[in-house]
């Protein structure tokens, strides 16, 4: 699997805001959105572009566009934060969604949405998810993908974990994984050390839903 790891100042700079746990919702917001946009502009470096005539104030130049660009999946639901800075960077995208709770007991995914093409058969998909920690939401969502024949999918991660990242690579699906950083571990409650914290608390507030 290939892993990216976007390694500048400005992306460290907003990770640390979204780290500090001084930073209130609209702080973190704001610092989430920064760093979704340069992580979906490195997702994006090699897709594949036409050229055509540019007519400018004074002459003609080559314009460059994507030729076919990718399905935006958010993961319910830290991933909706994403969903803005993906489209600032690539406003004809279209928008599947997937959502899935977290089952505190277990730690692991319940689905409860799937809203996504039929077949994704030959697209490219950017699965976004702030949090990569057990990799049991992000995997379940990529064989949601991979079933509607998409093989071409990118992975968009702010803070992923080891155990995450070893549990993607061991899959076997077509993906790789673009993150800011990659932590060392999880504590007891399934959360990334050191980590953020739950991404979707600090974006929208504590879930008041039980499952």
């Amino acid at each position: 699997m290939e892993i990216t790891v976007v390694n500048h100042p400005l992306a460290a700079s907003r990770l640390t805001i979204m780290r500090d746990e001084r930073s209130d919702n609209t702080v973190f917001r704001a610092a989430l959105a920064d760093l979704g946009a340069m992580l979906v502009y490195e997702a994006s470096r090699d897709l594949p572009v036409e050229h055509f005539d540019c007519r400018t104030p004074v002459a003609v130049a080559e314009g460059t566009r994507l030729q076919d660009p990718p399905i935006i999946v958010p993961v319910i639901r830290a991933g909706l934060g994403m969903i803005d800075p993906a489209l600032s960077m690539i406003p004809d995208a279209q928008v599947g969604f997937i959502g899935l709770a977290r089952d505190e007991k277990t730690h692991e995914p319940v689905p409860y949405l799937e809203a996504l093409p039929e077949d994704l058969t030959g697209r490219t998909v950017f699965v976004v998810d702030p949090m990569l920690a057990t990799g049991g939401s992000l995997l379940h969502a990529i064989r949601l993908l991979n079933g509607r024949g998409a093989t071409d999918i990118t992975a968009v991660c702010m803070v992923s974990a080891q155990p995450g990242v070893d549990a993607l690579a061991d899959s076997g699906l077509p993906v790789r994984l673009i993150t800011a950083c990659i932590d060392p571990g999880l504590d007891d409650n399934a959360y990334i050390v050191p980590g953020l914290g739950d991404a979707g608390d600090r974006l929208y507030g504590p879930r008041n839903i039980e499952l």
